[in-house]
């Protein structure tokens, strides 16, 4: 077996055409949109490259044929913060059912990122922000969601016999959208509800901006208190509406104010996998006019819950309640396009969110594992701390 680095169009290829042929089989996977792998590794696209690096590599057979891939990528940053130790990351590992394999490629990732200062790293994570591309699928291989990962079941032994540790949980939250609220969920919804103080709606797209600076202010309040999460900037949470203006079904993304002042939101998105899975991994002209023709004529039938937020003082009040009450009506109308829910990446060390989850009749449907591998095995390994 052979490592070669990913340095021509024709490496590039082969880094996307192994998914292709390893899941040829599966009816569950949905191949990616080149365009979303091959931007993570495009120093024009990707801002991650500002203060760190990536590599890619291939692992050939001896016969010339490819059979695993993998990318390690590390921020500068890690070097300047006060942590046990600098990790960096590794991700996009595709590779057959062979230890000895997934080992070759495991240390090329470790060596490199070991000469550029790092003591650990984390896997299969992105190179770039956690709502992407984050934590090996081990349970419940159904049809991942945009830009989520999809394994095959044998990548979870290849990732601990090789001795990475599970760092933390990632759940996925399935709601049915027609099964009824429960009556803890109704009881602490309507007593917010009915206070003239607390007003919901959903969101106005001739007011835009308004909503991005009330996205950007409640974000900042409620999650920079989170490790390894910085403060949004005004342009940023006005590129994130540009970005997803695109798919965007403003009935499904509500804001909560108290006396005014936005204090929650909940957003949700069509989960457009179900769309691009009939794409095959291209999105030129024919597949923009396939992608409007399915938006026309609502064939997407879920929605992908991107994230939910209440800024600390409203914790715990039942205001998490409230917004899914105030939504329900337009939810259990008749016509409504959508007929299930899936609440995306929620960490097993954020016990509010994972109660809120359940409080709205979620069920686990997914889970996948965000792993830590310690350069020096003398180490004691810790996992992720939970929020207090």
């Amino acid at each position: 077996m052979q490592i070669i680095l990913v340095s021509t169009p024709i490496h590039d290829h082969a880094f996307l055409d192994l998914s292709v042929r390893l899941y040829k089989d599966d009816p569950n996977w949905i191949q990616p949109l080149n365009k979303d792998i091959v931007g993570i590794f495009d120093p024009k696209i990707n801002k991650e490259f500002r203060n760190g690096e990536a590599q890619r590599w291939l692992l050939m057979s001896n016969n010339g044929v490819v059979i695993g891939r993998i990318a390690a990528f590390y921020s500068k940053k890690e070097l300047e913060k006060d942590n046990p130790q600098p990790t960096g990351g590794m991700g996009f590992f595709e590779c057959i059912n062979s230890q000895e394999a997934a080992n070759l490629l495991f240390d090329t990732a470790k060596d490199w990122l070991q000469s550029k200062g790092m003591q650990a790293m984390d896997g299969p994570i992105n190179f770039g922000q956690r709502d992407q591309w984050w934590g090996l699928l081990v349970e419940g291989f159904y049809e991942p969601n945009y830009c989520s990962n999809y394994h095959l079941p044998y990548y979870k032994a290849l990732f601990e016999t090789y001795g990475f540790q599970d760092y933390f949980q990632q759940f996925t939250y399935h709601v049915a959208v027609k099964d009824k609220l429960k009556p803890k969920v109704k009881e602490k919804g309507a007593r917010v509800l009915a206070d003239p103080d607390y007003t919901f709606r959903h969101l106005e797209p001739q007011n835009i901006a308004q909503h991005a600076e009330e996205f950007r202010t409640i974000y900042n309040k409620a999650w920079v208190k989170h490790k390894g999460v910085g403060e949004m900037r005004k342009e940023q949470a006005m590129l994130i509406m540009k970005k997803i203006k695109p798919i965007m079904d403003p009935e499904i993304i509500w804001f909560g104010y108290y006396k005014g002042e936005p204090i929650a939101f909940f957003i949700m998105l069509p989960e457009v996998n179900q769309i691009f899975k009939h794409m095959k991994g291209k999105f030129g002209m024919v597949e923009k006019l396939k992608f409007m023709w399915h938006k026309w004529r609502k064939t997407c039938k879920k929605m992908f819950g991107v994230v939910f937020g209440v800024v600390p003082d409203f914790q715990g009040r039942g205001v998490e309640c409230a917004i899914v009450l105030a939504f329900a009506p337009h939810a259990l109308r008749k016509g409504f396009q959508y007929t299930e829910l899936e609440l995306n990446w929620i960490g097993d060390f954020n016990p509010k969110m994972l109660r809120v989850s359940e409080d709205v009749g979620g069920e686990i449907k997914k889970i996948h594992i965000t792993y830590r591998y310690l350069f020096d095995r003398e180490k004691p390994f810790v996992r992720m701390a939970a929020i207090k």
